[in-house]
């Protein structure tokens, strides 16, 4: 008996092109943002969150990560211009290798930090609707 066949008859079909940035524009659309995506239902993660294996090769032990990320202290910002200087290097440094950090003794009261936390809660509690004003890729834009 005589097999024949060609390399098109063999392969199994192709999966339909992913085209990311069409994917992520039609969530932009939506303006509802990721809890827009969990009010809705949605139960399996988006294919524009998942990264490919190939960009994730050099990250060792993922979930046993642990950062330490930059703590900034401003005791004594305004009363010695040594001490500012360093200040200043720290923030300097931390932004540009880890684009953020935590400042300490700056001199916002716990109250007013929990009422910004409060305000942020609110926002993201209220209607998709009322939120989408306020939705933009737009870097130039204030909000």
């Amino acid at each position: 008996m005589v097999v024949s066949s060609t390399v098109e008859e063999i392969q199994a079909p192709a999966e339909p092109k992913y085209d990311r940035k069409s994917e992520l524009q039609a969530f932009d659309d939506t303006k509802a943002g990721v809890k827009g995506l969990v009010d809705a239902g949605v139960t399996k993660l988006p294919r524009i969150f998942i990264h490919p294996p190939e960009n994730l090769r050099d990250i060792k032990n993922p979930t046993k990560t642990h950062f330490d990320f930059p703590l900034i202290d401003l005791e004594g910002v305004d009363e010695d211009a040594g001490i500012r200087e360093k200040i200043v290097e720290s923030v300097r440094e931390a932004s540009e290798t880890w684009g953020f950090f935590q400042i300490v003794n700056h001199g916002v009261p716990v109250s007013m930090l929990e009422e910004m936390l409060e305000g942020i809660r609110r926002f993201n509690e209220q209607d998709t609707e009322i939120k989408k004003q306020f939705y933009s890729r737009d870097f130039t834009k204030k909000v």
